[in-house]
């Protein structure tokens, strides 16, 4: 059971990818049996544990390193070994060129046998070499290494690849450079006056350096002319030299009484290897946007309306009282003018 077991988490390990080498419409059909296979960094005994290889070396240097070929399928199986240029995707897995594209750097500077034969639940190990070139520019050149199937059904051919990377390093001065673009803000308010809303922020972090990184930063939102200035804490996952991700932060807090100033800062982090000596780039990037605060104004209309309505009220009550004490008055008056004119007539006898 513990044998099949480290199978079974040494397959899930590996990166598997189908590449079409046909239109994606057409469905290819399932290769039979079924092939399971796994490829792991190795020396010259076997798999060594590595989850990948990291090498750093000088300009023209030469090295020598293995990978284990680990065939769980009950027959025999040819598979084909090649390298290529490594990226991520836009979900931050690694991956390698497909072979329809050409590698350009580190994908060339590895040299290994087109293809080998294993056996049936068998374990092969391959040597392969690295090649750096006098002329390598200093910094990360991801690569990856896998051993594929071609499988084909009418028109389409499938490549279904197992491998890993290979990160090498020309050695040199190591520059970790972030720099942040395509900021965008949107708010999002309360319908309650009395409660402050979120912006919601969405930048472009992009490697401007020549090895891998990881970075940190804060995204912060200035209104009131500096007097509120609520911030989120934002991260940039891993991105090799190049490399661009998207990322979002969202910022509490935020009341939107009028421009608000938005702020993007990310700190770069040397993924492996000696970061000792290492130029640290900052990036950032600012961006205003106005929000106009519809809540806190409807409020003011509606405190507006209601002292208005007062006054109004109040006018015309006093208008009221003063039309009704006036016409007391005049009342008063006229029965004090028809008494008096009784009292002063002459009496006849």
């Amino acid at each position: 059971m513990t044998r099949i077991a480290s199978r079974l988490l040494t397959v899930l390990a590996a990166v598997l990818v189908a590449v079409p080498l046909a239109p994606a419409g057409a469905r290819a059909q399932p290769t039979s049996p079924t092939l399971t296979w796994a490829v792991q960094p190795a020396d010259e005994k076997g798999p060594d544990g590595r989850r990948w290889i990291e090498v750093a070396l000088d300009p023209g240097q030469v090295v020598t390193e293995h990978l284990a070929v680990r065939n769980f399928s009950d027959g025999p199986v040819a598979f084909a070994l090649k390298a290529a240029d490594g990226y991520l995707t836009d979900k931050g897995r690694f991956n390698m060129l497909p072979s329809n594209q050409e590698s350009v750097d580190g994908g060339t500077w590895i040299d290994v046998q087109k293809s080998v034969t294993v056996g049936p639940k068998q374990t092969k190990v391959v040597p392969f070499t690295i090649t750096v070139p006098r002329d390598a520019s200093p910094g990360d050149h991801p690569a990856g290494i896998a051993a594929t199937v071609t499988s084909s059904g009418g028109t389409v051919a499938v490549e279904s690849r197992v491998g890993f990377r290979v990160m090498m390093r020309a050695t040199g001065t190591v520059t970790a450079a972030l720099t942040i673009g395509d900021v965008a803000a949107r708010y999002e308010r309360s319908w309650n006056p009395f409660s402050a809303g979120t912006v919601h922020v969405t930048y472009t972090a992009t490697n401007g350096g020549n090895v891998a990184v990881t970075g940190s930063g804060r995204v912060t939102a200035a209104e009131l002319f500096g007097l509120a200035e609520p911030e989120a804490r934002t991260a940039v996952e891993e991105l090799l030299p190049g490399g661009s991700r998207n990322a979002e932060a969202r910022v509490a807090g935020v009341w939107g009484l009028g421009p608000v100033r938005i702020s993007v800062e990310a700190t770069p982090s040397v993924l492996a290897g000696d970061a000792a000596g290492a130029e640290i780039r900052r990036g950032s990037a600012t961006v205003t946007v106005w929000v106009l605060p519809w809540p806190q104004l409807a409020l003011v209309v509606v405190l507006a309306a209601l002292v208005i309505a007062c006054r109004i009220v109040v006018r015309r009550r006093r208008r009221r009282l003063a039309r009704l004490l006036a016409q007391a008055r005049d009342e008063g008056r006229a029965e004090a003018r028809g008494s008096a004119l009784t009292g002063g007539s002459p009496r006849t006898s």
